[in-house]
């Protein structure tokens, strides 16, 4: 097909492409493990800085000792520290464990909030991991923006920005509010597996045709696996000088 002239039709496209190719709803695609939305918060919390297979080793531990807001507002800090300690960073991510589970106690009554306006005022709650929990537990609009779906969205032309919450705007005004959770998830599956940082792989990618990208991306990465090293030259042997 001839490559949509718009990032509106662009984004019509890629949004198509990628559902045929990753199908499911957003709590589908969620990689994090979770039965309701306080795990999905706090297994969201934990996976900063970690993958999320380390993150769903720990969550089973963590919810068995901490089950609700209520049990994780009073958790010990040394025993909540030790249960994720492999998670990297843990302090810091037990006291905003604590946080976000007392803020939900004190100021939602034991629920947690949908809105990203109070999702963002918990503890270790930023716009991203917001969003996660709209788009996934309450299948509400939410977009979130990791390193891949800066990378990926940028290759195709539906972003211009290196600031998370620029792209976010950017790529709202291109993608239905129902589609954004999914749409987020499915790049960053398609950031992870094809669209990688080093050396794309653009040949089996759905998106080639129409990403303004690919050509030279192509050309990059046939550049880069063609290079084959040549042996270092050994310096000549001379006969020692008889006398």
């Amino acid at each position: 097909m001839a490559a949509p002239r718009t990032a509106k039709g662009r984004a019509k496209v890629v949004v198509e492409r990628l559902a045929n190719e990753y199908p499911g709803t957003a709590d589908d695609l969620c990689a994090l493990r979770h039965r309701n939305a306080f795990e999905l918060l706090a297994a969201t919390i934990l996976s900063a800085q970690c993958t999320d297979a380390r993150v769903n080793m720990v969550t089973p531990a963590l919810f068995a000792a901490y089950p609700d807001p209520a049990a994780l507002a009073r958790a010990d800090p040394e025993a909540l520290e030790e249960i994720i300690r492999s998670t990297g960073f843990f302090r810091s991510k037990a006291k905003n464990l604590t946080g976000m589970a007392q803020g939900i106690e004190e100021r939602f009554g034991g629920e947690v909030p949908s809105a990203l306006e109070d999702l963002v005022t918990l503890p270790g709650v930023g716009r991203k991991t917001a969003n996660v929990v709209r788009s996934v537990a309450f299948a509400q609009p939410g977009l979130p923006v990791d390193t891949h779906v800066l990378r990926v969205s940028r290759r195709l032309g539906l972003s211009s920005s290196d600031d998370a919450v620029r792209v976010e705007h950017e790529l709202n005004a291109l993608v239905p509010a129902a589609e954004r959770g999914g749409f987020s998830l499915r790049l960053i599956l398609h950031g992870r597996s094809v669209c990688v940082a080093r050396n794309p792989r653009c040949a089996v990618c759905v998106l080639a045709d129409i990403c303004p990208t690919a050509p030279l991306l192509a050309k990059q990465t046939k550049a880069a696996t063609s290079k084959v090293r040549t042996p270092a030259k050994q310096p000549a042997k001379h006969a020692g000088r008889r006398n």
